[in-house]
């Protein structure tokens, strides 16, 4: 099809021969760092369930910019199903900035992508509806691809390292709280994991990596900094740029081994239970598991 648009930070270009969206960031003082690890996604039009246009003030004695925002399909990209809702919206990787000047661009843009997913608001899947991604049924897998093990991530108290087969943790001689540096750097197999729960760095108090087991004999901790299976993030330690993308290869790792329905997002805090709730209505856990995580939880609250 050949179709580009360019926007502020990045350029957006349909590609005929796989039938996908190519999106190259650009790298800049103000593109966000996000932007910069992800440097460019192939994003398949069956990830997506539809696209959106309006308009942003750009600023005093500005016009205003057009803001393109395709909206990838629930359960379809590992990225955005491990943020659960957490990024800024300036760090949105399906979000396109335009300038005013090429509105009509950006709408015909938009117009050739309806086109291409179909009535459905899906391209090429049967029984899916919601063009604007109303209602889009959840992918059956992942679809959108995310950098591949091995990867590290130096968090504040640990060096976490996943090989593709499990995930260790390094705890910082410095970092680490006694409770971790007494109970000695630890393993867990992909096998032993039912998800993974990220919490943005960004977000008030900090944020985390923690391992979610299947076996509810292995529930979390009260915090972090105490849960074996989990990393704190600190300044200059877990940067969303470098812990988002490690939290979705883990998961794109987990949903390879077990496809399911949808996988296990993050969550924090008053949601626990409704991730609970997901967890078993994909099969993760078995009904015992539930009761007994849901028992633990409700009784902690």
């Amino acid at each position: 099809m050949g179709d580009v648009l360019a926007g502020n930070h990045a350029v957006w270009e349909f590609d005929a021969d796989s039938d996908s969206v190519l999106i190259r960031f650009a790298r800049g003082i103000r593109t966000p760092r996000l932007w910069h690890a992800l440097g460019e996604r192939r994003i398949p039009l069956e990830a997506l369930s539809g696209v959106t246009v309006g308009t942003v003030a750009a600023g005093v004695g500005r016009r205003e910019a057009v803001v393109l925002r395709a909206v990838p399909r629930p359960g379809a990209d590992p990225l955005m199903e491990a943020a659960a809702g957490q990024l800024k919206e300036s760090c949105d990787p399906y979000r396109l900035v335009v300038p005013a000047d090429r509105a009509d661009q950006a709408a015909a843009f938009a117009q050739a992508l309806r086109e291409r997913l179909g009535p459905d608001g899906v391209h090429g899947v049967d029984g899916v509806h919601g063009v604007d991604g109303g209602g889009a049924a959840p992918a059956e897998r992942f679809l959108v691809a995310v950098p591949q093990p091995p990867l590290t991530l130096k968090a504040y108290d640990a060096r976490v390292a996943f090989d593709g087969s499990a995930l260790t943790f390094h705890w910082s001689r410095t970092g680490a709280s006694s409770a971790k540096w007494r109970a000695g750097d630890q393993r867990f197999a992909l096998a032993a994991l039912a998800g993974v729960e990220w919490v943005s760095p960004d977000r008030p108090g900090g944020g985390h990596l923690r391992l979610l087991p299947r076996d509810p004999a292995e529930g979390p901790a009260a915090t972090p900094d105490h849960d074996l299976a989990a990393a704190v993030f600190g300044v200059g330690y877990g940067a969303v740029h470098e812990s988002l993308p490690f939290a979705a290869a883990v998961l794109a790792a987990l949903r390879e081994r077990t496809p399911v329905g949808s996988v296990p997002r993050a969550r924090v805090s008053g949601e626990r239970l409704r991730h609970l709730s997901e967890l078993h209505s994909t099969g993760l856990l078995t009904d015992a598991e539930y009761e007994t995580l849901r028992a633990r939880f409700t009784a902690g609250a």
